[in-house]
């Protein structure tokens, strides 16, 4: 499913347009950096074509991460963990262009998520179970204060309370008085499983999700579970999904529209034909006796 059809950067005339323009924000000579201008300027960056699952590939610097960040930015979408900008930031974005599908918004539930998100949800879960284990300690030294103490004659509504949560101790074991007044640890996994979970969790039908390298503390083998997970996400729940990535597993995508942004200039190239699959599959064709 399409909900954006293309985005248009700004080309080296634009960026040239804004720099020569009166804007004071231009001709301000007190930055370090004119962020996200510049990043393509030289290059030749074509519109975005984007296809069901569009994949951005290229090295570190080459602006896969800027590209999704851009897009989001001009689209509005939710997202999670903070992320590089300047003060050009709003310009650069204002001055792009976006192309829906039958020129609707995107779906509300669309937004971006990066490593970071994953990162930030599992350190959630470690603190509400720290939390629980800090309660859990706290009702323990209740339940044992309660069942040492007689019981003796009420003087006021707090001493009835107290009473009360005595008799409570006294009647039930200490195990089922823990468990009918605290949630239950929540499970904790992997880095890998968790990854998993995360993107199963965040993913939901009819929507477009922007992905910046979600392939980061998965192995090879999770890798392709994910790499599942997202075709059937595209194929049978009439998902959108843009995606930076270096994982040749996530480049091989089916029906993917892979650009490569280390080209001069980008251009949309098969997922084998590109440097770094290349250089795994050399390795592994010099070293295929290693595996008989």
């Amino acid at each position: 499913m399409i909900y954006l059809k293309s985005f248009r950067l700004l080309s080296e005339a634009d960026e040239e347009d804004f720099f020569y323009s009166r804007d004071p924000l231009a001709t301000a000579n007190y930055y370090n950096s004119y962020y996200p201008f510049g990043v393509f300027r030289g290059r030749g960056l074509p519109v975005l074509e984007l296809a069901d699952v569009t994949v951005l590939y290229g090295g570190n610097g080459s602006g896969k991460s800027t590209v999704l960040n851009v897009i989001a930015e001009k689209l509005g979408l939710r997202r999670g963990a903070e992320y590089n900008r300047s003060d050009y930031f709003p310009e650069y974005v204002r001055r792009c262009r976006a192309e829906t599908a039958y020129g609707r918004s995107v779906p509300q539930a669309s937004r971006m998520m990066t490593s970071d998100d994953v990162f930030n949800w599992l350190l959630d879960i470690r603190h509400v179970n720290d939390g629980i284990d800090c309660r859990r300690a706290e009702l323990l030294d209740e339940y044992q204060a309660a069942r040492g103490r007689e019981s003796r004659r009420l003087a006021s509504l707090e001493e009835y309370e107290q009473w009360r949560r005595e008799n409570e101790a006294r009647r039930l074991s200490r195990g089922k008085y823990l468990r009918d007044k605290l949630m239950p640890n929540v499970r904790e996994r992997s880095n890998g499983e968790s990854a998993l979970a995360f993107f199963a969790e965040q993913i939901r039908e009819d929507a477009l999700y922007l992905l910046d390298e979600p392939e980061n503390s998965l192995s090879a083998a999770r890798q392709l579970e994910l790499k599942r997970f997202l075709e059937d996400s595209a194929r049978f729940f009439r998902c959108q999904l843009i995606i930076s990535t270096h994982s040749p597993f996530l480049l091989a995508m089916r029906g993917a529209r892979v650009y490569d942004l280390d080209a001069e200039p980008p251009c949309v190239r098969r997922w084998s034909e590109l440097e770094n699959v290349r250089a795994y599959h050399d390795f592994f064709k010099e070293t295929e006796d290693e595996f008989e």
